[in-house]
């Protein structure tokens, strides 16, 4: 399960721009994730798009109803895997370049964010208990090509010595 929050002023991203955001941030984090599109595993995917009032989001110590500036925040939580350097920075590019593509916008703006959270096992549940990246692996997710699965069991038998 992968979660996605996207924090901006009220009125900052029109119903289209987040209709479009909601799949492309998703691929941006799912395609690096299981090593190949997979439009089918975009249920594991949620993204959340949360407004606030100018006067509640400060920039450079000045309220936004005082100063205005083109802020956004996107927050990744992504459960632990096989997440390497090079991983983590394409999803990051990704995620600014659909930003920019949804806006319109020849290149991200210097204002906004992108946190990416690896959730470490035995910390992420679901379905009422304790969810672990092997669980998805086992129970036979065909979406991840074999080199990919198997790069992520091996990555976690030597991460947490299983």
């Amino acid at each position: 399960m992968t979660f996605i929050q996207v924090m901006t002023p009220r009125g900052r991203l029109s119903v289209e721009q987040r209709r479009k955001l909601a799949t492309t941030l998703t691929d941006a984090v799912l395609i690096p994730e299981v090593g190949r599109p997979a439009p089918e595993a975009r249920r594991g995917y949620q993204v959340h798009f949360v407004e606030r009032e100018l006067d509640m989001i400060a920039h450079g110590g000045e309220l936004l109803c005082d100063k205005p500036s083109d802020v956004m925040l996107l927050d990744v939580a992504v459960m632990d895997c096989c997440w390497t350097r090079e991983d983590r920075s394409s999803v990051i590019r990704n995620l600014f370049a659909a930003l920019a593509d949804a806006c319109e916008m020849d290149a991200p703006s210097p204002t906004w964010w992108v946190n990416f959270r690896v959730i470490e096992e035995g910390c992420w549940g679901s379905r009422g208990g304790v969810l672990s990246f092997l669980n998805i692996l086992d129970q036979g997710a065909s979406v991840f090509p074999p080199e990919r699965a198997a790069a992520i069991r091996t990555a976690l038998a030597v991460k947490y010595d299983r």
